[in-house]
């Protein structure tokens, strides 16, 4: 039977709302979606720029603790604030995913915290090196 075991980041927002950064499981790993919030002091920019390498430098991280990493992704669900942020955060996903690249569903709507620009919620199947 597969190992199942949960990785969090430190952030507020998860003891608050009684969830995990990451949940592996066997090869598998789950990410929560995430903002761009810095783990280490709560802090956000108001950049949608920076918000999305934020939320992907604390995905990267969750991955890492995983033993898996970005190249791994298979599929993402991206939510955006404002259309007009869309292009945007796909301009940095380009950069950071490369063939084969991951599956993407990205979706606009509001958030219940007002400086949130952008979250990214990510599915990791790790592969053997």
């Amino acid at each position: 039977m597969a190992k199942r075991w949960a990785i969090s980041s430190g952030s507020r927002f998860e003891k608050l709302a009684g969830y995990s950064r990451a949940v592996v499981d066997g090869e598998w790993v789950f990410v929560s979606g995430t903002a761009g919030h810095d783990p280490a002091d709560g802090s956000i920019s108001a950049d949608a720029e920076e918000q999305t390498r934020q939320a992907l430098r604390t995905i990267a991280t969750a991955l890492g603790q995983a033993d898996a990493k970005l190249s791994d992704i298979v599929r993402l669900r991206v939510y955006v604030a404002d259309r007009q942020d869309v292009m945007t955060v796909s301009k940095v996903l380009g950069e950071h995913f490369s063939d084969p690249r991951p599956t993407n569903t990205t979706i606009i709507c509001g958030f219940p915290v007002e400086e949130i620009k952008v979250e990214i919620e990510a599915t990791a199947l790790k592969r053997p090196e």
